[in-house]
């Protein structure tokens, strides 16, 4: 079975719009574990727009599954990752004022830094993954990086997906088995949704863990709009 790491930043956006503590970030990732999630992933950024790197610190200690660790490995959050040492951290190439992630790894031009930095996470006991493109020579160059994992970037799949194009899986495929042929952990991520997840996950081989946020969340707001809705009118009669 291939695991689901519920991603709560879309949480942690709302929280903050509205400052206090409604939602409940802490709350969230204990209902999802309780719900079944085997994971809960966090991408902080350097400017905390929604996950905060106390956010990050005070989870460890409410997450009893996988944590999972998202982000760009400037010296601010490889401190934080030694700090927590959560389950898995994710490394992410995203500029600052990324909106969200827009692209893995060149594994082939960072090599050196990706070894320097996952040489040092995994001194620590913390499993890491690296994120790419669907490219074969991308997943040549994470197994070069010393890398546990590797998180496929599936936000081309699920646009072509969502066009009706079936094909748009082809180079995800490819990468997978490239990835098994040289025992590479395979995860993936970014616009997965209830449309599409499942056959993406019945055609990658060896697919260990996605990690779903922005559709999850939406998703729960769709689904759930009526149960709250009558609830109100409930109080109201």
């Amino acid at each position: 079975m291939t695991k689901l790491s519920v991603n709560i930043n879309k949480i942690a956006t709302l929280r903050n719009s509205r400052g206090g503590n409604v939602p409940d970030l802490l709350q969230v990732a204990k209902d999802v574990q309780k719900f079944g999630a085997q994971g809960v992933t966090v991408h902080p950024r350097p400017d905390e727009r929604h996950i905060r790197y106390q956010d990050a610190r005070d989870l460890k200690d409410v997450v009893y599954t996988e944590y999972n660790i998202e982000g760009n490995p400037v010296a601010k959050f490889i401190d934080l990752v030694l700090e927590i040492k959560p389950t898995q951290v994710t490394l992410v190439p995203d500029a600052d004022d990324a909106i969200t992630s827009n692209a893995g790894w060149d594994t082939i031009k960072h090599k050196g830094f990706l070894v320097e930095v996952i040489n040092e996470f995994k001194r620590n006991g913390i499993r890491t993954s690296v994120f790419v493109d669907p490219i074969e020579e991308m997943i040549e160059g994470a197994k070069a990086t010393g890398t546990d994992r590797i998180e496929l970037y599936t936000e081309s799949y699920a646009h072509e997906y969502g066009l009706g194009n079936l094909k748009g899986i082809d180079p995800y495929v490819k990468a997978a088995i490239k990835a098994n042929e040289l025992d590479l952990g395979i995860n993936a991520g970014h616009d997965l949704s209830l449309e599409n997840t499942k056959f993406f996950k019945e055609n990658i081989p060896g697919l260990l863990e996605v990690s779903i946020g922005h559709a999850l969340i939406s998703e729960s707001i769709y689904l759930g709009l009526e149960n709250v809705l009558n609830m109100y009118l409930q109080r109201l009669k």
